[in-house]
């Protein structure tokens, strides 16, 4: 697919004219579905299987624009770009109409259809301006810019939406520590009222005893007033010492709190700077890993240099061999022919001599008869320079 950036794509007569027309009917159709499309009363039925229906058909829709953009950035041949445009045509076509159908279907056909409505309205100034764009410059660049740009749109909302969901899983997070902090809290100290009330009750309890008692005893007499008194102020005595003990206790906790609570910022501060340290680490090891990897990077161009080198060398010496091998056999069909005439010149020249023998021609031809003592004298004379 060609970007916003890149040149646009030239076209030439034939195809603006083939272009120019498809657009054409794609205007002239979306004209017309905007003229018969109305908004129809929601049916009392379900919405489930409208909704499904009508999202598979947009996604077919969809697919359909992506091919019909492939189509027209395509190189091929006119005829072969004329009879998928064509095709692309008459599936849209027949998209529409089922997309339609099912939009009249859904029970929430008004709002889409106002949608669906503002989307045509919105694709027929497109395809307009692609159309005029086609018949005057012979191209399309402005349908891919607007292409591009709602892409970019659709990916902007898409991070939009993934960041404010984001955002309420955190601040659900959060409101849910914040309810268990509360919870914990509201526990802690309703446990301390409860401590606190009881002591009272006990309190109270002991002063209407001793109250009671010093009724009776001073009734009684005198001895056992004093009796009771002391065992009254003994008894006080010790829930004093109760109350003492438990307020030391309650500072003995906040201290407690206060040192567990200095020692975790110290044990914060120092896996901090364990952190820092790490972090230093790491950043060292990172560039001398780096450093390593630039030498492996450059041995491997060495090696790789090295092993074109051998590779040529082996291709020269292999050249070599098979020209050796070439010229060594060669050599021998040569010397095998070389043979074979010699024998063939042998034989040949044998059976030339069988054939001379057996009629007598050439130095085997038989001589004449002369006179006898001549031919004696003769036979002598040529046995003697024979002999010689």
């Amino acid at each position: 697919m060609l970007l916003a950036s890149e040149s646009p794509l030239e076209l030439s007569a034939l195809e603006a004219e083939h272009i120019s027309a498809v657009l054409e009917d794609c205007v002239d159709q979306l004209a017309v579905l905007g003229a018969i499309l109305q908004i129809p009363d929601p049916p009392p039925h379900s919405q489930s299987n409208a909704l499904d229906q009508i999202a598979h058909m947009l996604n077919g829709q969809k697919q359909l624009e992506n091919r019909f953009e492939e189509v027209m950035n395509s190189t091929e041949s006119p005829s072969l770009r004329t009879a998928d445009t064509t095709s692309l045509k008459m599936n849209m076509k027949i998209t529409a109409q089922a997309l339609f159908k099912g939009i009249k279907q859904n029970p929430l056909a008004a709002e889409n259809l106002i949608k669906l409505q503002n989307d045509r309205q919105y694709l027929e100034d497109l395809i307009a301006e692609a159309l005029e764009e086609v018949s005057t410059d012979n191209s399309f660049d402005g349908l891919i810019r607007a292409t591009v740009d709602e892409k970019e749109k659709k990916s902007k909302l898409q991070e939009t939406i993934l960041r404010e969901e984001e955002a309420r899983r955190k601040v659900r997070a959060l409101q849910r520590q914040l309810v268990d902090l509360k919870k914990s809290t509201e526990n802690e100290i309703q446990t301390r009222n409860e401590m606190i009330a009881h002591l009272k009750d006990q309190l109270q309890e002991t002063r209407a005893k001793t109250t009671m008692e010093k009724r009776y005893i001073e009734k009684e007499c005198q001895v056992q007033k004093q009796m009771n008194n002391k065992k009254c102020t003994m008894v006080e005595a010790d829930l004093q010492a109760e109350l003492e003990r438990l307020q030391a206790q309650l500072d003995e906790e906040n201290k407690v709190n206060a040192e567990t609570e200095t020692w975790v910022r110290k044990h914060h501060d120092m896996l901090q700077e364990q952190v820092e340290v790490w972090m230093d680490k790491y950043e060292t090891e990172v560039d001398k890993k780096s450093e390593e990897l630039s030498q492996l990077k450059a041995t491997k161009a060495n090696g790789l240099l090295k092993l074109q080198e051998l590779t040529q060398k082996y291709t020269e010496y292999e050249e070599v061999v098979l020209e050796d091998r070439d010229l060594k056999e060669k050599a021998r069909l040569a010397l095998l022919k070389s043979e074979q005439e010699v024998v063939c010149a042998t034989k040949l020249q044998a059976w030339w001599r069988g054939v001379m023998v057996r009629r007598g021609l050439g130095p085997y031809a038989k001589k004449k008869k002369g006179k006898k003592g001549k031919g004696k004298k003769g036979k002598g004379k040529k046995g003697k320079k024979g002999g010689k």
